[in-house]
This record gives structure tokens, sequence and C-alpha cells, in this order.
């Protein structure tokens, strides 16, 4: 329980960032799955767009800071090399 107002807003900031990050992880996750499953069908076309996907989902999250920079680029490369 906060203890004053100044801790009750940012607790109430927590759980909003808290929800909006957890969604952004989700949906990187989710893309980063489907981009691995299109290269292990062997679908260019499939991959190609799943790939995309992927990418940008990765700059979006570290971009608002859900994961740093860095290990967006790095998942990005390796995924490329892919």
């Amino acid at each position: 329980m906060a203890n004053t107002r100044q801790s009750a807003k940012r607790s109430r900031q927590e759980d909003s960032r808290k929800s909006r990050n957890t969604l952004v992880r989700g949906v990187t996750r989710s893309a980063l799955k489907q981009a691995l499953e299109a290269l292990r069908t062997k679908d260019v076309a499939k991959a190609k767009a799943a790939y995309q996907l992927a990418v940008k989902a990765l700059s979006k999250a570290a971009s608002k800071g859900v994961m740093p920079k860095r290990r967006a680029a790095r998942k990005v490369s390796r995924l490329t090399l892919l």
C-alpha cells in the first residue's frame, strides 16, 4: 500500500508500464517464433514476410525500451544469418 500521493502515482505508472511492456514483449516473441517456423518450412515468400515482421517487432521493442537495443540488434543479426 502506498504511503504518499507520490508513491501511489508511481505505483499506478508502474502498473500501466508493466502491462504495456508485457504486451510488446509478447508480440515480439510471437513474431520471432513465426519467423523461425517459416524458415523451417522453407517457404521463401512466407519466410520473407515473417522475417520483416520480426525485425519490425524487435525494432519497436528496442525503441520503446522494452528490450535493450543491442539485444534486439543481436537477435536481428542472428535471424538474418538463418
